[in-house]
């Protein structure tokens, strides 16, 4: 298992992505799988980092963590933000209106969920935890 603990600030997204797509590569993952599952990772991040933590007053954290199974390549990322379950967002279903008349925010969320193969929420103690599996 591969993790990483980086701070919870907009500057570490490069890391984040490195670390995705370094772990991809370990897989064997697709070029297209990878940058699926590294625009999911990012997305998730991206939420946790500003709105998660948005009130915090102080640095917060994120864990990654990766593990590589015979079948599978499972991302796990942990913040200790507000509680927050992506999967109870609605989704966009506005794509045949125009631009302007779009509503604000879910577009990243329904990106990740159209990417993953699969995609899990739970909280545990105080802690978000999303898990994303990319079938290798």
């Amino acid at each position: 298992m591969k993790t990483l603990t980086i701070p919870a600030t907009l500057d570490s997204l490069k890391s984040i992505r490195e670390f995705v797509m370094e772990v991809a590569r370990t897989a064997g993952l697709d070029r297209k799988t990878s940058w699926r599952l590294r625009l999911g990772v990012d997305e998730i991040a991206t939420n946790a980092i500003e709105h998660g933590y948005a009130e915090a007053e102080s640095e917060e954290i994120l864990h990654i963590s990766a593990d590589i199974g015979e079948q599978t390549l499972k991302v796990v990322l942990e913040d200790r933000g507000k509680p927050y379950n992506p999967q109870q967002t609605p989704l966009c279903n506005d794509f045949d209106l125009p631009l302007e008349k779009r509503r604000t925010g879910g577009l990243g969320i329904y990106l990740t969920l159209q990417g993953i193969d699969k995609f899990f929420y739970e909280r545990a103690g105080d802690w978000n935890r999303i898990t994303l599996i990319m079938k290798r």
